[in-house]
């Protein structure tokens, strides 16, 4: 193994190049290479490989939810009901507020994350989960630590 190589295969320079990636996904590949020191089409094959190998999911725009009308974000967790675990699984791909929905250990099996318009908007989608189960919601206040990139250092 390289001396700048590290056990999961990625050396420096790519680890460098995912963390300004996930700084700024927008990023020239001249702007890349000048940061990592590489020149652009060196820059190009690397992120293709990453992405080619799934280190790189995909390139996303953060967009405030506030911006398009969604005032109000909530937690909700979801302690399904006997054999409902697929179908609350179902419905949170399905439920367009979902923006982040995880399989938990624990009492509950689901947190989900969800942005809407106001307290009803909130109550017509917990309405959707509780045929399935038991919920319990939060709404957030404020996010300390908002959604951030991965370290990889």
């Amino acid at each position: 193994m390289a001396a700048n190589e590290r056990p999961n295969g990625l050396d420096d320079v790519d680890r460098g190049l995912l963390t300004e990636l996930q700084s700024d996904a927008r990023l020239s590949l001249a702007e890349l290479g000048r940061r990592v020191g590489l020149s652009p089409p060196a820059v190009a094959e690397r992120v293709r490989r990453l992405t080619d190998e799934g280190v790189i999911r995909g390139f996303r725009a953060d967009v405030d939810p506030r911006a398009l009308g969604f005032t109000l974000s909530a937690i909700v967790r979801i302690r399904p009901a006997p054999r409902q675990i697929a179908k609350v699984a179902d419905l949170a791909r399905a439920t367009p507020e979902v923006v982040e929905c995880h399989r938990i250990t624990g009492e509950d099996c689901f947190f989900m994350k969800a942005h809407v318009r106001d307290v009803e908007h909130l109550e017509e989608v917990i309405d959707r989960f509780t045929p399935y189960g038991q919920t319990t919601t939060s709404v957030m206040q404020t996010s300390p630590v908002p959604l951030r990139g991965v370290a990889a250092g």
